[in-house]
Order: structure tokens, then C-alpha cells, then sequence
């Protein structure tokens, strides 16, 4: 017998899952950009270290990059519609959690939490556009919700450092309670996923390879850079193994996380190690600056969160042009131009900072880091697809997200070296701004070898051989 509402279902489909996909990402794309701004206001209140800090941030980043990749198979499997409305319920309970934190190990506790719920959250967004849509209704979608993922990473900045200075720095995860709740009413309206489909198995041992391998080494790196040298050096080297077995497993899988086969092109290779060292150098830059800003520049959270402005807007606004231009110049002059000028942003963020004012101390070097960024993203995402075969490019496009994240957690997992193990609270201003310059060197030679990387391995469509299709099992 047919279902009476098929035909109304339809229509709640296409009706509901732009607005909702955009606030469900919304989430995500606040939080990445809000809790650096926070993260002074959230190490006084709760009297925590640095390594409290860059927990707070790598949580997440953690669960989320592991996990994204298991996020997007088991959305496959049980419907993207239900995984989006059980990764927003998550996110939810882990915002209250983090909001009411009373400790510094609880609030890092319900940051995991979150990236889990986010791992779930992101790749199921864009899946249900992917679904909904088709042709050039499909394209318009995903431009809609593209913009509005720039419009709240832009803004996303300066209102939280409004909220964390009016209300407190809580408020910021509170914040998603409201958009969470108005994403779940509208993605209960969307129709679910004709049945019938056949899925991919759990790599359920390379995911625990995974978090187990990136963990010990984020963990390393942070006790290490704290100055516990031993126990660091133990929890990296331990790493090690895990890395190697999650090598081991991929290549053995039925159904792997990461087919190891996408990287016999080096294209692939390349654009992915281009986009770990890439987006080390900007989660670690990030990380630091709004420290800077405030402890040493005497910045308030909202103006500190509204010096990013700049680099964010261009970011937003210009990825659009970006990928319009690749398409008539080629990728890869651009993501050898791209990387190069984000790299020379850095240098001039390190070269200035003495300066004082915002104009010339801070302003030049993230415009141009936004113009390097923006010359980037778009290509990049075209490279990856490029590179990948045609019926595999869901799942490069899974390992290129995830491999932002992971550069990122090791980036921001690292910075503790360059101030010895010290409270940044405490640290004088000068001290803080030498400990900023090596960081901003370290940033622009990460991006410089992303450049490097990307001429020595990018070519454009049509020059470069695409990777073979992995054997079925």
C-alpha cells in the first residue's frame, strides 16, 4: 500500500533541508571560530594552563577528525536524516554540559563529547543536500549553504567575544541550544531516504587505531611542551604503533576508512599533506592570536574577535571567485600562489607585531593571509576531486576534512614548546609576543612547504593520471 504523505513528504523535503543543514553546520562553524576568542576568558574563570587551552580546542578536534570519516558510513547506513537529528541532540547535551562545566577536566570532557556529536553532524549535512537536489538546483543549494557557513564563520568571531565580555564566556555554548532546537524541528520534517540501498561495512579497527594513535600523540606533544619531557616522550613514542596498525589495517580491510589506494596518485598525496601542513599553520596561528591580542594588546574579547574580521570576510566572500578562477587558470598556480602568500602573511604578522596599533601591527599580515587562504580553498577541494576516481570522491573529499582537522590537532597540541610550559596569563607581554614570533615563523614554513608540496605534486586536469579504482574484495 502507498504511502499517503509520500508526495507531501517529498515537498517537506526540499522545503526544510537547506534551512536546516545551514543551522546544523551553523554549529559547528561557530563553535570552530568562537572558543579561540573565549579561551582567555574560559583559562581565568576556571583557573586553568595552557594545556587545559589547547585540550579544549584539540578535544574536539580529536573526536572529529577521527571520527568524521565512520560518521559519514554510518549515516550511509542508517540514514542521513536520522544521523543528523542524533548528531544535533548531541551537540546539544554536550553545549549544556560544556556550558555548566564546573572544572576544567569536565569542560574538556564535554568538548569530546561535541566532536563526536559533530562527527556525526558534519558529513550528514551535506549529504541530505546531496540527496534533496539535483542538477542545477543541487548547485544552488550548496552555494546557499557554503555562503552561509562563511556568513557565520565571519561573524562568529565578534559576537561571541560580545557575548563572552557581556554575559560570559558560557554563553557561547549556550548559544547552540536555541539553533540546535530550531535545526531539529525543521529536520524532523525532512523525509527519509528510500530504502534498498546497499552499504559499506564499519572499519570499526581503523577507527581505533585512529583516535587511539592521534590521541596518545596530541597528548605527547602537550605534556611534552609542558616540560614533562619523559611521560610525553613515552606517549609519543606509543603513538607509533598505532599509526602503523592503522596502515596495516586499511590495507587488509574489506571496506577501508582510508583506501589506501587513492594515494598510488600523487596528486592525491600531495594535495592531502598540503592540506595537513597548510592547516596546521592556520589552527595553530589562530590559536594564539587572540591571546596575544588580549593579554599583551590589552584587547577586549569582542574587539579581539572582531580583529579576525578581515581575514574572515575575505575568506567567505572570495572562495566563491576562487574556485570560478581555477577553473580558467588551472589549480596549480594557485595552490602554489595560494599557501606562498598565507606563508609571507605570517612573516609579516611576526615582523610587525611590535608595531602596537591593530592597523599595522595585526591588519596587514591577515589580509594577506586571507588572500593567500582564499586563493587556496577552492582549488584545493577541486584537486582532491580531480585526483580521485569518479565513484570515490565522497571518500576523498572525507580524507582531505578529516586531514585539516588532524593538522590541526597537531599543530595546536605542539605550541605548548614555544613557551616552555608557562600560564600565558602570567607571561609578560613581551615574553608573549617573542613566544608569538616563533610561532607565526613556525606557521609560515609550514606554509611555504605546502607550496613547495603543491609544485611538486599538483598538475592540472587533463595532465595528471587519475588514481585506479581499488580492487573489489
Amino acid at each position: 500500500m502507498s504511502d499517503p504523505d509520500s508526495a507531501e513528504s517529498a515537498i517537506r523535503d526540499t522545503r526544510w533541508v537547506l534551512p536546516a543543514t545551514i543551522l546544523g553546520s551553523s554549529l559547528g562553524f561557530i563553535d570552530g571560530s568562537v572558543v579561540n576568542v573565549a579561551l582567555p576568558a574560559i583559562q581565568s574563570d576556571l583557573d586553568a594552563g595552557l594545556a587545559t587551552a589547547q585540550w579544549v580546542v584539540n578535544g574536539y578536534m580529536l573526536m572529529l577528525g577521527s571520527l568524521i570519516l565512520l560518521g559519514g558510513t554510518i549515516g550511509d547506513r542508517f540514514g542521513q536524516r536520522r544521523i543528523f537529528l542524533f548528531g544535533l541532540v548531541g551537540f546539544a547535551i554536550a553545549s549544556i554540559a560544556c556550558a555548566i562545566a564546573p572544572s576544567p577536566l569536565s569542560l574538556v570532557a564535554a568538548r569530546t563529547i561535541q566532536g563526536i556529536a559533530a562527527a556525526f553532524l558534519v558529513p550528514s549535512s551535506l549529504a541530505l543536500i546531496g540527496s534533496a537536489f539535483t542538477g542545477e538546483a543541487r548547485g544552488k543549494a550548496i552555494g546557499t549553504w557554503a555562503a552561509a557557513g562563511a556568513l557565520t564563520t565571519a561573524l562568529g568571531p565578534p559576537f561571541g567575544g560580545w557575548l563572552v565580555d557581556t554575559v560570559g564566556w558560557r554563553a557561547i555554548f549556550y548559544i547552540n541550544i536555541p539553533i540546535a532546537a530550531a535545526a531539529l524541528a525543521m529536520g524532523w520534517r525532512i523525509a527519509a531516504a528510500p530504502a534498498g540501498r546497499t552499504y559499506r561495512e564499519f572499519d570499526i579497527a581503523g577507527t581505533i587505531a585512529m583516535v587511539a594513535g592521534l590521541g596518545l600523540l596530541s597528548y605527547g606533544l602537550i605534556t611534552a611542551g609542558e616540560g614533562n619531557t619523559t611521560i610525553g616522550g613515552l606517549a609519543i613514542a606509543a603513538s607509533i604503533p598505532f599509526a602503523i596498525g592503522f596502515f596495516f589495517i586499511e590495507r587488509r580491510a574489506s571496506e577501508p576508512l582510508v583506501p589506501m589506494g587513492l594515494f598510488a596518485n600523487s596528486q592525491f598525496s600531495g594535495a592531502n599533506l598540503l592540506t595537513i601542513t597548510l592547516y596546521a599553520s592556520l589552527s595553530g596561528s589562530l590559536f594564539i592570536l587572540p591571546f596575544v591580542l588580549i593579554y599583551a594588546n590589552g584587547y577586549s574579547a569582542t574587539m579581539a574577535g572582531a580583529a579576525l574580521l578581515p581575514f574572515s570576510i575575505l575568506l567567505g566572500l572570495g572562495s566563491r571567485y576562487a574556485g570560478a578562477l581555477a577553473k580558467r587558470i588551472g589549480t596549480r598556480i594557485m595552490l602554489i600562489a595560494g599557501p606562498a602568500a598565507t606563508g609571507f602573511g605570517y612573516m609579516v604578522l611576526a615582523l610587525m607585531v611590535d608595531l602596537g596599533g591593530y592597523w599595522l601591527a595585526f591588519f596587514p599580515g591577515l589580509v594577506i593571509i586571507g588572500v593567500g587562504m582564499t586563493i587556496t580553498v577552492a582549488p584545493l577541494t577541486t584537486a582532491v576531486f580531480d585526483a580521485a576516481p569518479d565513484d570515490a570522491g565522497g571518500t576523498a573529499s572525507g580524507i582531505n576534512n578529516a586531514a585539516s582537522r588532524i593538522g590541526g590537532l597537531i599543530a595546536v597540541a605542539a605550541l605548548g614548546f614555544a613557551f616552555g610550559g608557562s600560564d600565558l596569563s602570567i607571561l609578560p607581554p613581551e615574553a608573549l609576543r617573542m613566544s608569538y614570533r616563533w610561532i607565526m615563523a613556525a606557521a609560515a614554513c609550514l606554509a611555504f612547504a605546502s607550496a613547495l608540496a603543491a609544485a611538486a605534486t599538483i598538475k592540472d586536469k587533463g595532465q595528471q593520471s587519475r588514481a585506479p579504482k581499488p580492487p573489489d574484495r
